[in-house]
């Protein structure tokens, strides 16, 4: 875990253990959480007044936004614990406790606003960063220009890249749906030239996409521009990439036994949360010796591993899938008639199906899978079972690496109830509802077993051409209705015409491998 974590220590030599994280978020998107922090003490700003002014000064200040019941009994705990550490019980045994469970999950399912409302870590002063002029619900932040105008890399960029030195690792995870896309875009860039021996693995994540007005073709045109430049600006910085997030995950194959409103972040975020945990666990496995084993996990592998395997062959594809199965079903393939693998669906949007590629790689992790009698299943059973499983399969990948894990995914008090009245407190699938209510929570199910896979595959296609269609449609043909749209955003035409370039050569490299695999 050290991996996605660090050791430090406090003014008061008191020993912290903070993710390694930078976040950036709008003013006032962190709730009852400070920017610094809760392990440092913040000094107060002094205030400040212009010598020139004579008149009366008035301080207006916004009330401080309260902690939920979850965080407040975060805070009695740890007060209970640095008590008890000094030997004193604060509590007598027979007490009843001040936060109960079921008020917690009740509280966070109702009343969840921010990210920060559900996180139970603390954040070092350097994590949290918030763009300076653009705040939380006051002003729109939903297309590239937006990000465009409100980002400046001279004023802002060097103090994010000195975080960035601080916790650097080499996969990152960026939200390009709306004026992020444009901060991301930057950093990148300037991670790209700052670590260029270092592969970068990049999560291109956005939530559900909102109902726009059928009759507004500005709105429209300026999705559809957005999609196309926020990739085509992300893609050049990374060895991989992986779009994810479906325009509609709650109608999807891959939540079948989830109930997601898709209008509630807190629940689809929790998915892709999961789902990108569960595929980067092989980062994290210690790796063993080449005579040496283990029985609670195999197949560690390293980012640069990674990529070499997934784009380092001959197709060099480096937009990859994420398919994701939760729960994993059972490995007898007799549960709910659905084998693993035919359990793994997309979360990348704009996926082909059925496609026969005999060019495709494919990078799999399962945590906590589920035998036929319901037990964990041992790591040599997994292994054993998913590869008999690829011969039965019609078109089998060219490579392929699985990598397994004893332990299941764990859902912490905190996970939004979002699994359906089939999963059962292990996470096995059930035949028949188990409760009347339709959605389960973390009081209800404590583990789920978990399957994801990266996929370089040609049924990707369809995503590459819709963002190249609608850069040239729309933005850079003669009288194109988005030419206007994306001067504003500060794309000369040179410029667009090498990203449609871009995406040609990933379309015709695909498309070639597909057509010579269709002719053989």
């Amino acid at each position: 875990m050290d991996v996605l974590y660090r050791t430090g220590e406090t003014q008061q030599g008191i020993t912290t253990y903070t993710p390694r994280l930078v976040s950036l978020n709008l003013q006032g998107s962190l709730g009852s959480i400070s920017s610094h922090g809760t392990l440092y003490n913040e000094v107060a700003p002094v205030p400040s007044y212009a010598t020139t002014w004579t008149g009366n000064v008035s301080t207006h200040a916004s009330e401080p936004y309260k902690k939920n019941l979850f965080l407040k009994s975060l805070c009695v705990e740890e007060q209970e614990n640095l008590t008890m550490a000094n030997g004193v019980n604060s509590r007598n045994d027979g007490s009843k406790r001040e936060f109960l469970d079921k008020d917690i999950v009740e509280s966070l399912e109702n009343g969840v606003q921010f990210w920060t409302d559900f996180s139970k870590v603390h954040y070092h002063p350097k994590s949290l960063y918030e763009l300076s002029g653009v705040w939380m619900g006051v002003q729109d932040f939903d297309n590239y220009g937006i990000g465009w105008d409100a980002f400046s890399w001279t004023s802002q960029g060097e103090e994010i890249s000195e975080r960035l030195r601080f916790f650097v690792e080499d996969w990152v995870s960026m939200d390009d749906s709306g004026g992020f896309s444009s901060v991301a875009a930057d950093f990148l860039e300037n991670i790209a030239d700052e670590y260029t021996n270092t592969p970068i693995l990049l999560f291109s994540v956005r939530g559900p996409t909102p109902d726009i007005n059928p009759e507004s073709r500005k709105q429209a045109v300026s999705r559809d521009l957005h999609d196309a430049v926020s990739f085509s600006r992300l893609s050049p910085y990374c060895k991989l990439i992986v779009p994810t997030g479906l325009p509609r995950l709650s109608g999807s194959k891959a939540s079948r036994f989830l109930n997601i409103v898709d209008e509630k972040p807190y629940h689809c975020s929790a998915v892709y949360a999961a789902a990108l945990l569960s595929i980067s666990l092989p980062f994290r496995m210690e790796p063993v010796g080449p005579t040496a084993s283990s029985s609670y996990v195999s197949g560690a592998m390293d980012v640069n591993e990674v990529v070499q395997m997934l784009a380092g062959q001959a197709r060099q594809n480096m937009v990859q899938i994420l398919d994701v199965a939760m729960p994993a079903p059972s490995l007898s393939g007799k549960q709910n008639e659905m084998t693993l693998l035919e359990n793994l669906l997309p979360l990348t949007p704009d996926v082909a199906e059925n496609v026969e590629d005999l060019q495709a790689v494919e990078f799999m992790t399962v945590l906590g899978a589920l035998s036929a009698e319901g037990h964990r299943a041992s790591v040599s059973q997994v292994r054993d079972l998913v590869h008999a499983a690829f011969q039965h399969i019609d078109t089998r990948p060219v490579f392929f690496h699985l990598a397994v894990s004893l332990c299941p995914l764990p859902i912490p008090l905190t996970f939004p109830s979002i699994f359906s009245n089939l999963v059962g407190q292990q996470g096995e699938l059930v035949g028949s509802p188990i409760s009347e209510s339709s959605s389960r929570g973390s009081l209800d199910v404590h583990s789920i077993p978990m399957a994801a896979r990266l996929r370089s595959s040609s049924a990707v296609l369809p995503l590459l051409q819709s963002r190249l269609r609608n850069l040239h449609g729309l933005g850079i043909q003669r009288g194109a209705p988005g030419a206007q749209l994306l001067r504003s955003w500060g794309f000369e035409k040179d410029e667009l015409e090498e990203m449609g370039e871009m995406l040609s050569k990933m379309v015709v490299a695909l498309d070639s491998h597909q057509i010579s695999s269709d002719s053989d």
